[in-house]
């Protein structure tokens, strides 16, 4: 009976143990977290998006006097959420450079994330060991996600404690929930290209053409999707145009043509969550602006008319990383 009882303890230490030992995911989620943090190209991108930041808050804080005492401007109330848009003319605010950097962000973080396993021999040893083969998919999108998340919820609370130690304004509930309404918007912007850098690092071999090609994709986007649109609607538009109506519906279409672009919706979402005042994203006719107050919108409110970008990313991250997951486990890993 003591051989029993010592038996059925050293059992149920060895599940005690079991238990408390953490999964093959957050070993894998932590080894990715290590790796990317003491990397030099995230070191170099923290280091600019920092400087960037910094920049953005110093012109916001040299400037936030004049803005606040501006009544002609109906979101002069809300002091912090204009440390994150106000500016001088000179430097653009916090959220058009993260249009520009949070792209590079997410492809620096995920361009070689499949291919350069395979490529140094270490994906077959680390697939012979007892884990799921979707855990390490999911572990090298969850890691990166997870830092940037962190860095972002870091710099706006390092904007929060900058702005109650220097203005010793206390901050309204409307403007934390914007505040990380923009942060949410960014994370899944950068996720967007995230995502889509592993699927070009899981179809191409090579890390250098997986990174060029979402580097393209990029491109195009910013800099030549609205010269093409712009030339595309201007070809179909009559030379005289005489009715406002007919107006409004090229504009219209045009800027629903725009808004296939990643980087339009990130643009729209964090334009009305840090701008209270904005209350459409469209053209607007002077029979609905007759008898319209110049009041900033509720949260709530403003999140209904930024739904659609909102769904519009989130589906765009799921889809290129369903499209990843999908590559990924019909690979043959051993070729």
């Amino acid at each position: 009976m003591t051989s029993l009882a010592v038996f059925s303890k050293s059992i149920s230490r060895k599940g005690e143990a079991a238990a408390d030992s953490p999964g093959p995911f957050r070993v894998m989620v932590a080894k990715e977290v290590a790796d990317h943090i003491r990397s030099w190209r995230f070191i170099v991108l923290f280091t600019l998006i920092l400087l960037t930041f910094a920049g953005a808050l110093s012109v916001s804080l040299g400037n936030i006097r004049n803005t606040v005492s501006n009544v002609q401007d109906p979101d002069s109330t809300f002091v912090y959420l204009k440390l994150l848009t106000a500016t001088d003319g000179n430097m653009p605010p916090f959220h058009v450079f993260m249009n520009f950097l949070g792209p590079l962000l997410g492809i620096a973080l995920g361009f070689d994330a499949i291919n350069s396993e395979q490529n140094n021999g270490t994906l077959i040893r680390l697939m012979a060991q007892p884990v799921y083969r979707d855990n390490l998919i999911l572990a090298k999108f969850a890691s990166a996600l997870l830092i940037v998340a962190c860095l972002f919820t870091a710099l706006a609370l390092l904007m929060i404690g900058a702005g109650l130690t220097i203005t010793g304004v206390w901050i309204e509930p409307a403007e934390v929930l914007r505040i990380f309404g923009f942060i949410f918007m960014t994370v899944i912007y950068v996720g967007f290209w995230l995502s889509l850098s592993i699927l070009f690092s899981i179809r191409f071999k090579q890390a250098a053409t997986a990174a060029l090609a979402a580097i393209g994709i990029w491109l195009f986007f910013t800099v030549f999707y609205q010269i093409v649109v712009n030339l595309v609607i201007g070809a179909f538009i009559p030379k005289q145009i005489l009715l406002t109506q007919e107006q409004i519906r090229y504009n219209e279409m045009a800027l629903n043509i725009l808004r296939l672009a990643p980087s339009q919706l990130y643009s729209d979402a964090t334009t009305t969550l840090l701008m209270p005042s904005v209350r459409s994203l469209g053209p607007l006719t002077m029979e609905q602006l007759a008898g319209a107050i110049p009041s900033p919108l509720p949260f709530r409110e403003s999140l209904m008319v930024v739904w659609p970008q909102v769904s519009g990313l989130l589906a765009a991250t799921c889809f290129c990383f369903a499209w990843s997951y999908y590559l990924f486990m019909r690979r043959e890993i051993r070729s």
